[in-house]
């Protein structure tokens, strides 16, 4: 068998194994305790390092990456989904998580509006959902003002559950100093 063969023997079988693992999960196994059709997540018995539901938990979520095809949701938004699944899933109250997301780079189109995504890209932005879904649970959404600038889009543009930051570089600093966790996506 030649190598490139081999190697794509290989990947068919993983795919399939893939596949196969999916498939045993029994109904219900996935979950979305907060934010529902995004971002599932599943809580193992016995599991360490589990939220304490007495403490406020702050994260701020720096979101640069860019989505493979612009039909669809950007994978780090429905990591942060799954964060705000993960920690309510486990008992957590909704309000004691201090969630914020500074959007910016290549990432900067998910804040547009319908009309404006649609004018830019010619079809409906598929972030829109979830970025209701985020801002209804608390999560404090923001984009990047010379990241807009970059990308000759206006401020008017952007949906309005999203706010216009100074700068991502600027919201970094100051949020770290309200004691926000960074997470890089």
């Amino acid at each position: 068998m030649r190598p490139r063969t081999t190697f794509y023997s290989t990947l068919v079988l993983i795919g399939l194994a893939t596949v196969a693992s999916a498939a045993t999960q029994s109904a219900g196994f996935w979950k979305y305790p907060a934010i529902q059709s995004y971002g599932p997540e599943h809580t193992w018995p016995g599991v360490v390092e589990r939220p304490d539901a007495h403490s406020i938990y702050k994260a701020l979520f720096d979101l640069t990456h860019g989505r493979a095809r612009a039909e669809t949701v950007n994978p780090g938004l429905d990591h942060i989904a799954r964060t705000v699944n993960i920690f309510v899933g486990d008992g957590m109250p909704l309000h004691h998580l201090k969630f914020a997301v500074i959007i910016h780079g290549p990432a900067t189109p998910i804040v547009l509006d319908a009309a404006a995504y649609l004018a830019r890209f010619g079809h409906p932005n598929p972030n829109l959902a979830l970025i209701t879904a985020l801002h209804n649970a608390g999560v404090d959404l923001m984009v990047c003002g010379n990241a807009l600038g970059d990308m000759h889009l206006s401020p008017a543009e952007v949906n309005p559950d999203i706010h216009v930051a100074l700068s991502a570089l600027s919201t970094v600093i100051i949020m770290q100093n309200r004691g926000y966790a960074l997470v890089r996506m």
